[in-house]
């Protein structure tokens, strides 16, 4: 999860598609046409993710300024292992999904390219 969040901030999109299951990964992750700044990641919650386990869940909050607003990304995000490689394969909001403080037509933090409501907050 940390790595990932490091992806974005560099805006290392090579990466990110290498680490996206190919089952859910977009043809193309865009870093570069928008103005978001990280500001920092909390994991709230972990569980699984161990040498003997297939599965992983990763909850987090991550905050970004977008145009001079700040915002934050409160996702759950489902992770599995092939072999010794662990991939992102999706994520959704927590049931409350007050925290999330994303605009519903702006672009969305993953970076899939997709509106808000369209991706993470449908």
């Amino acid at each position: 999860m940390r790595s990932r969040y490091s992806a974005f901030v560099l805006k290392d999109s090579k990466y990110l598609s290498l680490s996206w299951h190919p089952s859910t990964r977009p043809l193309e992750i865009d870093l570069e046409s928008e103005p978001l700044e990280w500001l920092g990641l909390s994991v709230i919650e972990a569980r699984n993710g161990g040498k003997d386990d297939l599965e992983g869940m990763v909850k987090f909050r991550a905050r970004f300024e977008h145009h001079g607003k700040p915002g934050e990304l409160v996702e759950n995000s489902r992770f599995i292992r092939e072999g010794e490689r662990w991939f992102y394969l999706d994520g959704e909001p927590p049931a409350d999904r007050s925290s999330a403080k994303v605009g519903r037509n702006e672009p969305c933090p993953c970076g899939s390219g997709k509106k808000y409501k369209r991706c993470c907050g449908g």
